[in-house]
């Protein structure tokens, strides 16, 4: 549906600062001091990803860059045009908007361009107006299914009217503060990607022995063979076997497997399971019941968020039996939108009572001495373990998936057990202070983004930049405005 208020009757009602103006200040209709041009429906079935002329679409207009080439005729008078320095907007969605730098492209159907006549109203300035007052329509925009923006709606929106040199003034001012900002982002950033890396060479060393090297040098000798440990744990697996019909023997690890270090033995996901079960099929529902049951983004490496759950449409208890989830149970993705998602590991570590779909599979170690459940989860998040997993990954109706079957067949290192729980404590000490920085930079990143909203507030309601009586009043500017109107409806007459 498409917008159907009285959008200048909303904007003198807001509260938001954004939508204000100094007492000096004039407000002027956009479609007054800026020209909109519309996008061409192109043909989608010459749409590619390599190919072509750029082509602008609504998601590119966030992404700022065109994802998308046409490989077609352009010689279509209709078909119009982006270039540097003009305004995007999606007349979609969101209704989002964007000074275009992504360079000289085609410009789709459901997104138009906005360019002010400078005589009368800065350009920058009316790219730092105008998100305030499409969030505005946004909001009171109705939709059963997506929201629809008309390009009479956006002519029609009240922009503040500063005299003309204040508005460059103010455009000035904001670039200022917002270079500094800028600068401040970007830093946080950078150190948001070192973290990153930071947490893969731990996971790394973790799993290459690298991690507990001065450690077991110093204890050469002392420690139980990784080897012995495999082999207590083999014939636990037969003693307690669960399984259907006769023992089955565990993959193998496969041959060609880099070397590890000593007293560290190649083992697979299937050597050290009791149970490796996929879950529920039926659709869940959110009424909630007795029975919640983990969505399959509830698992993420090295983490169950127990909180994102649906409901399970069960009869009985009898029927959901099989797939509660206890703390301590590894679970695995099966499929996932993104590969980085597919085969991914993590612990339950709540108390509550959940079930998992069929979506994600149940892995429980086999109870015993010598198999430290956090070593598990961190060594098959990464390395061989990680690489195997990802080879496996197909596609599949549009999703990524993999099969249980590859997952058992995964290899992992396993070194002693002294060895692995000094491991996992390693790790997860080096993981908080990685989670603990990652916090802080998002904390300064969102009031670095509140900042920038204040800053736009100040600008807006006339109080970033002093007002000069030398400029010429708004009053005046606004009238030559009007008397370019009716010079233009004049000339066509």
């Amino acid at each position: 549906m498409s917008f159907g208020e009285n959008l200048a009757d909303l904007v003198a009602k807001s509260t938001n600062e954004l939508h204000g103006k100094h007492t000096s200040w004039e407000r002027v209709r956009l479609g007054d001091v800026a020209h909109l041009v519309n996008g061409f429906a192109f043909k989608s079935s010459a749409f590619n990803e390599s190919e072509g002329m750029p082509i602008v679409r609504i998601r590119d207009v966030t992404s700022g860059s065109a994802g998308t080439f046409y490989r077609g005729p352009t010689d279509d008078p209709r078909m119009t045009f982006i270039e540097d320095g003009q305004i995007a907007i999606g007349m979609d969605g969101d209704f989002n908007s964007r000074l275009w730098s992504g360079g000289r492209a085609l410009l789709n159907q459901r997104v138009c361009t906005v360019q002010a006549d400078e005589e009368f109203y800065s350009q920058r300035l009316l790219s730092y107006a105008l998100p305030g007052y499409l969030r505005l329509i946004n909001e009171h925009t109705s939709a059963v299914t997506v929201k629809h923006l008309s390009s009479f709606t956006v002519r029609d929106i009240p922009l503040p009217l500063p005299p003309l040199n204040e508005q460059r003034r103010i455009v000035e001012k904001i670039e200022t503060l917002f270079a500094e900002l800028d600068k401040g982002e970007e830093s946080l950033r950078q150190v948001q990607t070192l973290l990153a890396r930071y947490r893969q060479s731990v996971l790394k060393a973790a799993v290459t022995g690298e991690l507990t090297a001065d450690w077991r040098a110093e204890r050469a000798g002392k420690l139980e063979h990784g080897r012995d440990v495999l082999e207590r744990i083999l014939q636990t697996r037969r003693e307690t076997w669960e399984g259907r019909g006769r023992y089955k023997q565990p993959v193998q690890p496969a041959d060609e497997l880099p070397s590890l270090p000593q007293g560290w033995v190649w083992a697979t996901v299937d050597q050290v399971v009791a149970v490796f079960r996929n879950g529920l099929s039926k659709k869940p529902g959110s009424e909630p019941s007795r029975f919640p049951i983990l969505r399959i983004s509830a698992t993420r490496p090295l983490s169950v968020d127990i909180a994102d759950v649906r409901y399970y449409p069960a009869s009985d208890d009898s029927e959901v039996a099989a797939s509660w989830v206890e703390k301590g149970d590894l679970l695995f993705t099966r499929y996932s939108g993104s590969t980085h998602f597919v085969g991914v590991c993590g612990q339950m570590r709540g108390d509550e009572p959940v079930l998992h779909p069929d979506k994600l599979i149940k892995a429980r170690a086999i109870d015993m001495d010598g198999l430290d459940i956090d070593f598990l989860e961190i060594a098959w998040n990464a390395g061989e373990t990680r690489r195997h997993i990802a080879s496996k990954i197909k596609t599949t109706s549009g999703q990524q998936g993999v099969a249980g079957a590859d997952i058992k067949a995964a290899p992992f290192p396993l070194p002693p057990p002294e060895e692995q729980g000094l491991i996992s404590r390693l790790v997860w000490e080096a993981l908080d202070r990685v989670r603990e920085l990652q916090s802080h930079c998002e904390a300064e990143l969102a009031r670095s983004s509140a900042l920038r909203q204040s800053i736009l507030k100040d600008a807006f309601s006339g109080r970033l930049v002093p007002q000069d009586p030398h400029d010429e009043p708004a009053s005046e500017l606004l009238a030559r405005i009007h008397r370019s109107q009716e010079a233009g409806r004049a000339a066509k007459r």
